[in-house]
């Protein structure tokens, strides 16, 4: 037992660097109280005895602002850090060394019973506000950001954000993918159709920028395969004459532009800004 309690507070030192020393962690840490009442609780509940379970997991709520259910299935080394709206559902099973942040459900979509809240695995990381919603699996060292909504399998050790949660990060991040299109070649069209990417690079984790980024490499097929008709149609006919792309100015989008900034910091525009970035960039709602 207090090998056990050792580690735990051990546990709070390797992850959270404002954690002082024993006494501190011991006395003024909600995620460690409503760990070790959840112990006890478990196993009452794991006993048959499960209303003074709840009776216990009630109180621990009232002290800790933390909602364990008794049946919930915890494991070594877990850490809840500042804890404030924290909610468990019963079937859910959480594996070791995982570590959860304020306000964060593991909740589910069914009132059956059975199974119905999710399952995390080892190393596993829950930003702020997140809600993992149904009978699935997160897997081990996964992360999810603050605030997102996941109700799908998440792969070990990929990254979930967004509203729904949608997976921006594979387990393999050091294994580059082979671009189809020439690096050089997607500056020029950005450069020629006025557009920009909004500042967003090949490796950053974002839905919408990845997509808007699959439309620019289109446009750069659509546009090489234009040049090569415009050359063969020159070559059937002389007097043929290739038009000229009309140039886009940022004086055409100011009345855009103010209203994009209304509510948010106000920055300098510069040419990239004018031509490139979407008013709205929430990811798509499936």
């Amino acid at each position: 037992m207090f090998e056990r309690l050792r580690e735990d507070i051990n546990s709070v030192f390797d992850r959270d660097p404002a954690a002082r020393n024993f006494l501190e962690v011991l006395t003024n840490y909600p995620g460690l109280h409503a760990l070790l009442l959840h112990r006890g609780a478990h196993w009452l509940w794991n006993k048959d005895l499960k209303w003074l379970a709840r009776s216990i997991s009630t109180f621990g709520r009232w002290l800790t602002g933390i909602e364990i259910h008794p049946g919930a299935t915890i494991g070594r080394r877990f850490f809840i850090d500042h804890g404030m709206g924290v909610v468990i559902g019963e079937t859910a099973i959480v594996g070791d060394n995982v570590t959860l942040y304020q306000g964060v459900t593991l909740g589910g979509t069914s009132w059956n019973k059975g199974k119905r809240h999710p399952t995390l695995g080892d190393g596993v990381i829950v930003g702020a506000g997140a809600k993992i919603l149904g009978p699935f699996t997160v897997g081990a060292g996964a992360k999810v950001g603050s605030n997102a909504v996941v109700t799908k399998e998440v792969p070990a050790g990929a990254t979930v954000v967004g509203i729904p949660g949608k997976v921006v990060k594979r387990p393999e991040p050091d294994v580059e993918v082979p671009l189809d299109i020439d690096p050089a070649r997607r500056e020029a069209i950005c450069q020629k159709f006025g557009f920009d990417a909004y500042g967003v690079s090949q490796d950053m984790p974002d839905p919408v920028a990845r997509s808007m980024q699959a439309m620019l490499d289109h446009m750069h097929a659509v546009d090489g395969r234009l040049e090569r008709m415009c050359e063969t149609l020159r070559k059937l006919d002389a007097s043929y004459r290739e038009g000229q792309l009309p140039e886009l100015n940022s004086e055409d989008f100011a009345g855009l532009l103010d209203e994009r900034d209304i509510g948010c910091q106000k920055m300098p525009p510069t040419d990239a800004t004018v031509r490139g970035e979407p008013r709205d960039v929430s990811p798509p709602r499936e």
